[in-house]
């Protein structure tokens, strides 16, 4: 009488889970650019920190810090999670231009930024669970044409600027204003879309 023989096999290999991704941001626009390469946040938590500038702090150097502290501060809301923040600066030379909230910051704004060139730096943070926090800061130059008393009023107008690095935001109607773009139209909108999926393929989060 013959008897079956069982043995035993290996199970088959699955693909670790990946890790939640948490938006350390507020921001619209930000979940906006992410879905445009197929990225949905499992959890947006904005960050809650000082965003004043430290003396002689150059634009480039308040965006990569901001980038890492918002980050930094989500990170103990989010265990397990991988944790993404970003911070956009508008600078002229050394000057950083606010986020304007009212009417007056967004037209010294606009009066400064009229004719002349000015940078756009924002710095992306990705807060990994095993500790490592990844960053990557980008630069774009952007030249507004000379605006005119009437565009200045009908942008003030329409309320677009508040709470803009600079008094404007390049995704709605102030694009009309821009005689000339270097370097990631994205990052000039809030969040540059080739550097952050970098670092989330970087860690396998992101294929391919």
């Amino acid at each position: 009488m013959s008897s079956a023989v069982s043995q035993d096999r290996p199970a088959p290999l699955t693909a670790p889970a990946r890790p939640p991704l948490v938006l350390a941001s507020g921001s619209p626009r930000r979940v906006d650019l992410l879905a445009r390469i197929g990225i949905v946040p499992d959890r947006i938590l904005p960050s809650d920190i000082d965003e004043t500038p430290r003396k002689d702090e150059l634009p480039r150097q308040l965006a990569a810090r901001l980038s890492r502290a918002k980050a930094m501060a989500v990170v103990p809301l989010a265990e397990g999670s991988l944790v993404l923040a970003a911070d956009t600066v508008v600078g002229v030379g050394r000057r950083i231009l606010p986020k304007a909230e009212t009417e007056a910051e967004a037209r010294s704004c606009l009066d400064l930024l009229s004719g002349r060139r000015h940078r756009v730096y924002t710095g992306v943070a990705l807060a990994v669970p095993d500790g490592r926090v990844l960053t990557r800061l980008v630069e774009s130059v952007v030249t507004f044409q000379r605006l005119t008393q009437q565009q200045m009023d009908a942008y003030i107008a329409s309320g677009e600027w508040h709470g803009k690095a600079g008094g404007y935001a390049l995704h709605q109607s102030a694009e009309v204003f821009v005689r000339f773009l270097s370097g990631s139209h994205s990052n000039v909108v809030g969040l540059p879309l080739h550097e952050t999926a970098q670092l989330l393929r970087g860690i396998g989060w992101l294929r391919p």
